[in-house]
């Protein structure tokens, strides 16, 4: 059994361009500070190698600097590492893959397929390199593992499963299930897939350890476990600094706008990202964002407001229609003019609203 930590997609020195120039340049920092927390994790869970696969620098335009923490961090870990280059870090001659002075524990592939093995830790690795920044057919192709009589078969590789028409090397899960590996390390999707299963090769992508923008929400990290013949355990552990949240907020019938904000983002830390997405009805008044911007970037790191209520009707105007929604609406009228409860009132109005939105083929509110 070997302990594994496996990573992709840091995309270090990414230009973060939704942000002012100069949190650009604190996220670029975090993201060194990134590569600490690996080799803490690394150390702390005791790992037996590290696999990391591609996408590591998000372009070939790095500064010396970040090149240097990665190299510095990966030989920190201490144990075998072995990285895949992809698509945004492809591996050519003046690549910093090619030439930075690397430390001995790390493996860079560099092209087409190589076999690694560690007997002393009961496992072999076979990995592979993306050469430019684009691998319009499958490196799978062809694809044949040694004997390997005894010992945990690893790849890593950076891959687009099941899309054939990708031009970041779309290989298949038939591939994947007929490559003969107990696990497949795979980057290039940056959100987790969880653990999963093409014939008897378990594969994942941990997706990337950092946010970059409000389309890589939620928490981010690697994954750890350990990998045997036969069996694969592999968890999800977070690592990243910040997280970019969307928080959707009702304001319908609320007049401090502020305070219902604030109720909408309870779980919204000072380290996060936060857009918030005003939803729901409003009054003809015009909404104003800019006002509400000090009570979002209170409770988070940076935030923004977006509007996307709608105007308020008026919700019993079609009760009286010889339809199925009159016959609703009608019903339900009926029902609050009965009513003296003042909860079971607001739920009435609230079951007219969504009722009538789904009733007229639009969206709960």
């Amino acid at each position: 059994m070997v302990r594994v930590i496996h990573g992709a997609d840091f995309h270090l020195d990414s230009p973060f361009a939704g942000l002012s120039p100069q949190r650009a340049v604190r996220r670029r920092q975090e993201q060194r500070e990134l590569l600490d927390r690996l080799v803490e994790l690394c150390r702390d869970s005791r790992a037996d190698l590290v696999l990391l696969s591609g996408d590591l620098l998000d372009g070939g335009r790095t500064f010396y600097e970040t090149n240097q923490a990665l190299a510095s961090a990966l030989g920190r870990i201490g144990v075998p590492v072995f990285l895949a280059p992809g698509n945004h870090d492809y591996y050519h001659g003046r690549s910093p893959y090619a030439l930075l002075r690397w430390p001995e524990n790390v493996h860079i592939f560099t092209g087409g397929w190589e076999r690694v093995a560690l007997p002393e830790l009961g496992c072999v690795v076979y990995g592979a390199a993306f050469t430019a920044p684009r691998q319009e057919t499958s490196l799978l192709d062809g694809f044949r593992p040694e004997q390997d009589e005894g010992l945990a078969r690893l790849m890593v590789l950076h891959a687009d499963v099941d899309a054939p028409q990708s031009r970041y090397d779309p290989v298949t899960s038939a591939q994947l299930a007929g490559s003969g590996m107990d696990y497949a390390a795979l980057g290039h999707v940056h959100a987790f897939s969880g653990v999963n299963r093409a014939g008897d090769t378990a594969w994942a992508y941990p997706g990337c350890p950092e946010g970059r923008g409000f389309d890589e929400l939620g928490e981010k990290g690697v994954l750890r476990g350990t990998v045997d013949r036969g069996e694969v355990k592999m968890e999800f552990v977070p690592l990243c600094r910040r997280r970019y949240l969307i928080q959707p907020v009702d304001v319908t019938g609320r007049e401090d706008l502020a305070a219902a904000v604030a109720e909408g983002m309870s779980g919204v830390t000072a380290e996060d990202i936060c857009r918030v997405v005003l939803t729901g009805e409003r009054g003809l008044e015009r909404l104003d964002l800019e006002a509400l911007l000090p009570a979002v970037e209170a409770r988070c790191w940076q935030g923004e407001v977006q509007d996307r209520t709608v105007l308020r009707r008026d919700l019993w105007a079609r009760r009286g229609e010889d339809s199925l929604t009159g016959l609703f609406l009608g019903e339900l009228a009926a029902r609050l003019e009965r009513c003296e409860d003042e909860q079971e009132r607001e739920l009435l109005e609230r079951a007219a609203r969504f009722g009538l939105a789904a009733l007229e083929g639009g969206e709960d509110r």
